[in-house]
């Protein structure tokens, strides 16, 4: 995907969610950290133009949150979560580049949960590569790709990376399930 297919499917996103909706009303959007945020911002930019309402937009790091944190060899990097609002009773959209296993968003559903108890939890990812491991689904998805547990799906975003594109790279080496 380029540039141009990214921001189509924001685009298509980003109307499918007021659509569902019906606007903006007590709508938050939440983008996990990293690229997570920076498809957020401009899911939020998109529906702000088009409602002409503000809509308020939180920052998620779900490091604390993550059940593979004991078995990181590193030491994981700490970012911090910005959510400037009470999402009690929200309907928020979370919103996230790639989702895989599963995993991210369950850890990003629990520590959200312990900012507040929200209306909805609704999802939305640039990518579905399949292959979950936890019953959970997007909601709203830009693209679906088939891939094996050897492929790469790497979304570069052009205000971290300098570039929009989506790109499956086969590794060489096999990732454990």
């Amino acid at each position: 995907m380029d540039a141009q297919g990214i921001d189509r499917s924001l685009a298509r996103i980003a109307h499918a969610i007021l659509e569902k909706y019906g606007g903006v009303q007590d709508v938050a959007i939440i983008g996990v950290r990293t690229r997570g945020v920076f498809l957020a911002k401009r899911l939020r930019d998109i529906m702000t133009l088009v409602e002409n309402r503000e809509i308020p937009l939180g920052v998620l790091d779900i490091t604390l949150y993550r059940d593979d944190l004991t078995k990181m060899r590193k030491k994981p990097l700490m970012a911090k979560t910005e959510i400037p609002f009470s999402i009690d009773g929200k309907r928020l959209m979370l919103i996230d580049d790639v989702l895989f296993t599963g995993r991210t968003v369950r850890a990003a559903m629990d520590a959200l949960i312990d900012f507040g108890r929200p209306r909805s939890i609704g999802l939305a990812v640039l990518v579905d590569r399949g292959h979950r491991e936890l019953p959970i689904h997007a909601d709203f998805v830009g693209l679906r790709i088939p891939s094996t547990f050897e492929d790469d799906v790497v979304v570069r975003l052009s205000e971290y990376d300098g570039v929009d594109e989506v790109i499956v790279m086969k590794t060489s080496k096999v990732k454990k399930r």
